[in-house]
């Protein structure tokens, strides 16, 4: 049974839109004393066509990145813990070029990206984070801290409702992650990594549900996910096994255009 289903999933999911483009690695300990990084994203290639379709997450992919995704809205603690494991990082890089000899170069370092589903303003005025420049093309929901923190914030309930940006509204809570379930479904049964999300849904659900006995209480929240989930579930199976019909009456009307060409030739 997993004990925390949202991190598991929030894992998961950005392991798999975030495989395309490099190498991720999950649940990494860093030096120190041991802290975990959520989700460790290092780029193999740059893939303009990718950094395009998707968005904001194309562009946060652009980078070596430590992703800390939180299911609750981040507290001023969780962004400290947060900068530690960025700097735990950077401290590491630095001890492996020196062991090896070799120059420290600042595109080595990550950039740290905290997912968080709301973030009030005292908070974000309270750590001096920034709203970019329109021409940056971060878009709203995105904040920074100065350049040197290599430190971004977004604040999933404010990003825009455009399809790119539904794969991160994803991680949201409520309404704004129930919007970007719905607007799931709508899109092409052959759509990259759609069958894979809605896998990925299904196992949150399912573990939300195998929990339940041991926490009775489930909030409304997790009640109308998984009533969320459900219907999308199902859709997916139903796609499945349609495909599956049509890929046997393919194969069907293949094979007998081949018992008859071999018959013709007799």
């Amino acid at each position: 049974m997993t004990k925390f289903p949202y991190d598991q999933f929030a894992k998961e999911y950005l392991q798999e839109l975030l495989s395309p483009p490099g190498e991720v690695e999950t649940s990494k300990n860093v030096t120190a004393e041991v802290r975990e990084i959520d989700v460790g994203f290092q780029p193999t290639s740059f893939e303009g066509e990718y950094v395009q379709s998707w968005g904001l997450l194309g562009k946060m992919a652009a980078t070596v990145a430590i992703i800390e995704p939180f299911r609750n809205p981040v507290t001023a603690e969780g962004i400290f813990s947060c900068v530690v494991k960025l700097l735990n990082s950077r401290a590491e890089l630095e001890r492996r070029a020196n062991r090896q000899d070799q120059r420290f170069e600042e595109r080595q370092l990550p950039m740290l990206w905290i997912l968080t589903p709301t973030a009030s303003e005292a908070l974000l005025n309270s750590f001096g984070f920034r709203t970019p420049e329109e021409s940056e093309g971060w878009g709203r929901g995105v904040y920074f801290l100065s350049e040197v923190w290599r430190v971004g914030l977004i604040a999933i309930h404010q990003l825009a409702r455009t399809p790119e940006i539904m794969w991160l509204r994803m991680l949201g809570r409520g309404r704004v992650q129930q919007g970007a379930i719905t607007e799931l479904t709508a899109f092409p049964v052959n759509a990259p990594l759609r069958a894979n999300a809605l896998q990925l849904l299904y196992t949150l659900q399912a573990n939300l549900q195998a929990n339940t006995p041991t926490n009775p209480t489930m909030d409304d929240e997790d009640q109308e996910l998984v009533m969320a989930s459900v219907p999308l579930f199902q859709q997916h199976l139903q796609e499945a096994r349609l495909q599956g019909l049509e890929q046997s009456l393919e194969r069907g009307i293949e094979r007998g255009i081949e018992e008859g060409r071999e018959k013709d030739s007799d």
